[in-house]
């Protein structure tokens, strides 16, 4: 390929970063948005995360296979037409203001997700320099943080009105009046999802038409692989402790908008630009996180910072005010180095299990599905700020892996999701 080709192929495939980083962290703003459009209870819009995050566990596997099969090009296409298609069925799930048809259309947009996730890593360090290529994938991945703090500032602008009516203004509304109401509600997220989609399906368009390598699969010399993988007593508390993590991660962000609003009276626009900052928090504690490793061992990095979200998320429980949202905004900072952590420690030392080993730490991300529906079901039962005290037991489950890994000095940190 040309210098010029491979700029172009550079271009495009850190776009996939940044447009899957936007679409996850579109879901913080979806949950109060459709909770109130569709009347929905904490435990339902809870089933947002839910339908995004299952789609990783049971898409990932045969995205694998398929690229395997087909080739990365053909699987980036396909990703970026199914997360096309799935933006388009937002218009009919909003003129129809079915739940079930947003749940669809979201586990559709994640299940291209998958695709490009499972693609854009190893694609990214083949387009140059080989001895470049950890400094091309973490460009790539600051695309996906800029994402993350873009999403829930756009999304809050687009598609939040800002007019939240209690339980008693709507009870003394006509039918037609309510009616009217939440379908104007349902419908903001009409052009914006068009807007993406279309967006989505240029870049497969000029994807498609453009030259991209063909990445061999390097398996090198067959390894001896002995035992079982679940035999491995670190790799199996790894992945509980990333299901864990994933399900806190998740919980944190999500529950954000309405735990401000309930907690500190901050409406729902304002709470949207919170958002923003607590996830720019996360993007620069990474950095900041990464840079402490040169005199902190990364086990005892992840246990001092997950004691700290523990007791910040008390903070957030007991204190009332501004205080709780500050405390929240602190826990993004300090659980930013816990996914690429975990991963690294989980997978050290399992040579030819390697692999296989990987596969099951990113399948742990399934717990983004899981952790939002236990925390909207204790809302629902008592308050969204009692409810909190969920992801700080997921820290704990953190805390004591860390700690069982003291004795690591040193590890290589993966691509963080």
């Amino acid at each position: 390929m040309s210098d010029r080709k491979t700029r172009l192929a550079v271009i495009l495939i850190t776009t996939l970063f940044f447009l899957w980083g936007f679409a996850l962290n579109l879901n913080p703003i979806l949950i109060p948005h459709l909770k109130k459009a569709c009347q929905l209870s904490d435990l339902q819009s809870a089933l947002i995360d839910s339908a995004s995050y299952i789609a990783y566990f049971l898409i990932a596997l045969p995205a694998g296979l398929l690229m395997k099969r087909f080739g990365y090009k053909a699987g980036i296409t396909l990703g970026l037409i199914l997360f096309a298609f799935g933006t388009f069925l937002f218009y009919p799930a909003a003129e129809l203001r079915m739940f079930s048809f947003f749940l669809v259309a979201l586990f559709i947009i994640a299940s291209g997700l998958t695709l490009l996730e499972t693609a854009a890593n190893p694609y990214i360090t083949v387009l140059g320099d080989p001895e470049t290529a950890t400094q091309r994938l973490n460009f790539a991945q600051s695309f996906n943080g800029l994402a993350a703090f873009l999403a829930p500032l756009m999304g809050g602008t687009f598609i939040l009105s800002g007019k939240n009516l209690s339980e008693q203004q709507q009870q003394a509304m006509s039918s037609e009046a309510l009616n009217a109401y939440l379908a104007k509600e349902a419908a903001s997220v009409e052009v914006p999802f068009l807007v993406i989609g279309i967006v989505v399906l240029l870049v497969a368009i000029v994807l498609w038409r453009t030259p991209l390598p063909d990445i061999a699969d390097d398996e090198g010399p067959a390894e001896q692989v002995e035992g079982s993988i679940l035999g491995e007593k670190n790799l199996v508390l790894g992945v509980i402790a990333q299901f864990f993590y994933v399900g806190a991660q998740v919980c944190i962000s999500s529950f954000f908008i309405r735990f401000s609003d309930r907690v500190a009276g901050i409406e729902e626009k304002t709470a949207a630009l919170y958002l923003s900052v607590s996830l720019l928090a996360f993007m620069v504690g990474r950095f900041f996180g990464t840079y402490l490793m040169r005199y902190v061992s990364p086990p005892r990095l992840l246990a001092i910072y997950g004691i700290i979200n523990v007791n910040l998320l008390l903070v957030a429980v007991l204190t009332n005010g501004m205080i709780p949202v500050y405390a929240l905004i602190g826990v993004e900072f300090f659980m930013s180095i816990m996914f690429p952590t975990i991963f690294a420690l989980s997978i050290r030392g399992l040579g030819a299990k390697t692999k296989i080993g990987s596969s099951l730490v990113i399948m742990a991300i399934v717990g983004g599905a899981v952790f939002p529906v236990i925390m909207g079901r204790v809302s629902d039962m008592t308050t969204i700020q009692t409810a909190y005290i969920v992801p700080a037991l997921c820290f704990l489950v953190v805390v004591y892996f860390a700690i069982k890994n003291s004795a690591v000095r040193n590890v290589t940190l993966a691509a963080s999701h």
